[in-house]
């Protein structure tokens, strides 16, 4: 089967954060205002071409209990690239497709597939659970921009 993706925009990370939607995507934008996140679909194109010997990552994160398989894990470096992140919102300009980002982890140039609204209707599980070795990870988004990422990372 094929399956044919196009890119939407982009994302920008100089001095700040955004997603720049194409012009042909931009009236999408409609109805976005007033949603504090949004979920970014982007494509790592900046990862090494996928081989499936790296289905299992040899000990990715400082406490993992060794090996752990790519679904395992968050790393851009998958069989097919696809990438998901949530992002705080802090504006949108319909008219010029600029969706203003406080932060996102996706790189600067990186293709965007999709953007959706974050709805804690659908996008929040409040009784969810992790192994041992990232239970100690903060419980939410909010959380985490404290949190020390780098030293969890090996890879």
């Amino acid at each position: 089967m094929e399956i044919k993706m196009h890119e939407i925009g982009m994302v920008s990370a100089g001095e700040s954060f955004a997603v720049r939607i194409s012009p042909e995507y931009r009236a999408g934008l409609r109805g976005l205002s007033g949603f504090s996140h949004v979920l970014i679909l982007w494509y790592a194109n900046g990862a090494p071409e996928w081989t499936n010997d790296a289905l299992v990552m040899p000990k990715p994160y400082r406490l993992s209990p060794g090996a752990l398989g790519v679904f395992a894990t968050r790393s851009p470096y998958r069989p097919n690239g696809l990438c998901v992140s949530v992002a705080a919102v802090s504006s949108i300009d319909e008219k010029d497709g600029v969706i203003g980002l406080w932060w996102t982890d996706a790189e600067d140039g990186t293709p965007v597939l999709d953007v959706k609204p974050y709805h804690p209707s659908s996008d929040l599980v409040r009784s969810s659970s992790r192994p041992d070795w990232c239970a100690h990870w903060p419980a939410s988004y909010e959380d985490g921009g404290a949190f020390d990422w780098g030293g969890e990372f090996l890879f």
